[in-house]
C-alpha cells in the first residue's frame, strides 16, 4: 500500500508527456479537425490555426492528430487531410504550450526510420512537444495501395516499435525485419527528452 504522503508522478520524458499524465489529475485534449463535416465529406480544414491556437488560449492540454493515408469512402470519414508529420511542424510554429500528438501513426504502412525521424524532428522543432501514438491500421483498403499484408501488419508493428526504441540511442545496435543497424551509423535528431514517448493506441495486435 502506498504512503498517502509518498510523491507520486509519471517518470519523466518530454514536456508534453509531462503535460497530458498528470498524477490523480483529468487533463483534456481536442482531435483535429476542429470543425464539423458530415460523414462522407471531406473537412474544409479552414482556420484550422486559429482553431489550434483557441484551444491553447483555453487551457486544453493536447491536440491530436490522425495518420490516415487514403480516404475510403466506405469507411465513412477521411479524416484530417493533412500529412500528420508536415501538420506537426506547421502546429509546432502556430502554438507555444499545447502539445501535439498523434493518434496515431500507421507504422505498418511507413518505415521505422522515417518514423524515428520525423517524430524526433517534430519533438525538438516543438520544444518537447510530441507525443508519438502509434497503431496498426484500421483501414484493410489502403495496405495493397502501398504492397502490404493486412494479416501480417501486427508482427511488422512491433518490430517498427523496436526499431523506434533502438533509434534513441546514439549509434544503435539494432537487428530488425526492416533494416540493419551495424552501430556505425546515428540517426539524428535525438528527441528533446530520454526518448520519444511512444503510446500504442487501439487494437493494435
Amino acid at each position: 500500500m502506498l504512503d498517502k504522503n509518498q510523491n507520486l508522478s509519471f517518470a519523466p520524458i518530454n514536456k508534453a508527456y509531462g503535460q497530458v499524465f498528470r498524477p490523480d489529475q483529468l487533463t483534456l485534449g481536442l482531435v483535429l479537425p476542429l470543425e464539423a463535416y458530415p460523414a462522407g465529406s471531406e473537412p474544409t480544414m479552414k482556420g484550422h490555426m486559429k482553431a489550434a491556437q483557441l484551444a491553447e488560449f483555453l487551457g486544453f492540454a493536447a491536440l491530436w492528430l490522425r495518420d490516415v493515408p487514403f480516404n475510403v469512402p466506405s469507411f465513412g470519414d477521411p479524416g484530417q487531410i493533412f500529412d500528420p508529420f508536415v501538420y506537426l511542424g506547421a502546429l509546432a510554429t502556430a502554438t507555444d504550450r499545447i502539445a501535439l500528438g498523434t493518434a496515431s501513426i500507421v507504422l505498418p504502412l511507413r518505415h521505422p526510420a522515417h518514423v524515428a525521424k520525423a517524430a524526433a524532428s517534430a519533438d525538438v522543432l516543438s520544444d518537447g512537444r510530441l507525443l508519438l501514438g502509434v497503431a496498426s491500421g484500421d483501414r484493410p483498403e489502403e495496405y495493397p495501395a502501398m504492397r502490404q499484408s493486412f494479416a501480417d501488419r501486427g508482427e511488422r508493428f512491433r518490430d517498427s516499435v523496436d526499431y523506434i526504441r533502438a533509434t534513441a540511442t546514439p549509434y544503435p545496435k539494432h537487428e530488425s525485419l526492416q533494416g540493419h543497424l551495424p552501430g556505425d551509423i546515428d540517426l539524428l535528431p535525438k528527441p528533446s527528452g530520454s526518448r520519444l514517448p511512444l503510446l500504442i493506441t487501439g487494437g493494435s495486435r
